[in-house]
């Protein structure tokens, strides 16, 4: 008798072993598959935390002929301080197409909620953001296109950026 119970008992903790190795391969998976999707994605540091309205951060991402017939979401990152002294910032963005067009987006940043609570993820003096720049959106020529992104606020000098990203997704 105590054999069969020493052996059910074996069993069980196979069968759990087991389990658990699958649930960890199957999160492992998931976590990886959302990573796939991620086209682009860079940031640029801010020197001294003081953005300059001349400060242009330029990203370049290449388009290749297989990128063409998908669709991306384009996500602004923005990190900031607890010494930015406003509640949102406003950025300009210019697309300038692999022809030579260009296009140029106004964003509005809301960074603080209107009792001066931050939005975002909080960690120690930093708070982390991502904003929606366009939505399913598609590529329409390959070749090189350059974003540039710069503060549209009143202040020539912003202190408390830290860094600015710019993150494209493919739409799954």
């Amino acid at each position: 008798m105590e054999t069969k119970q020493n052996n059910k008992t074996i069993r069980i903790k196979h069968l759990k072993s087991i389990l658990i190795g699958i649930a960890i391969f199957s999160i492992a998976s998931i976590l990886a598959s959302c990573n796939s999707a991620i086209f682009y994605d860079e940031h640029k540091t801010i020197a001294d935390d003081i953005w300059n309205i001349d400060e242009k951060l330029v990203f370049n991402v290449d388009v290749d002929e297989k990128n063409l017939s998908n669709a991306y979401n384009f996500f602004i990152d923005l990190r900031n301080t607890k010494n930015y002294p406003y509640s949102n910032d406003f950025l300009f963005i210019k697309t300038i197409f692999p022809d030579g067009r260009f296009a140029l987006d106004t964003m509005e940043c809301p960074l603080t909620e209107p009792s001066g609570k931050w939005y975002g993820r909080v960690s120690n003096n930093h708070i982390d953001n991502r904003f929606y720049l366009r939505k399913s959106t598609i590529f329409p020529q390959k070749g090189i296109y350059q974003f540039e992104i710069f503060h549209g606020m009143r202040d020539t000098n912003i202190i408390g950026i830290k860094n600015v990203g710019l993150r494209i997704e493919k739409v799954q």
